[in-house]
């Protein structure tokens, strides 16, 4: 399964670790994923999203359903399983 947020779509980036002596090699910094199981009332059911750690905390200062309906306005496809 891809290491992707499934609201916002923050996957993988690759960059450069540096060594002290400024020698440079190729690493993957990953978003920190958490499987959460949110209550949807529109809908009435239980869905359970992988989303990145500063999505949650998005999602907990507007609630699950505004943020889905600004993403929704913004052009995103969300897709809820």
């Amino acid at each position: 399964m891809a290491r992707v947020c499934d609201l916002t779509g923050k996957k993988t980036v690759s960059g450069n670790k540096v060594s002290h002596s400024n020698h440079k090699t190729r690493r993957k910094f990953y978003p920190n994923l958490q499987e959460k199981k949110f209550f949807i009332v529109e809908e009435n059911r239980w869905v359970t999203l992988k989303i990145a750690t500063s999505t949650l905390k998005t999602i907990n200062k507007k609630g699950i359903s505004a943020y889905i309906k600004q993403l929704r306005k913004k052009g995103h496809y969300i897709k809820l399983n």
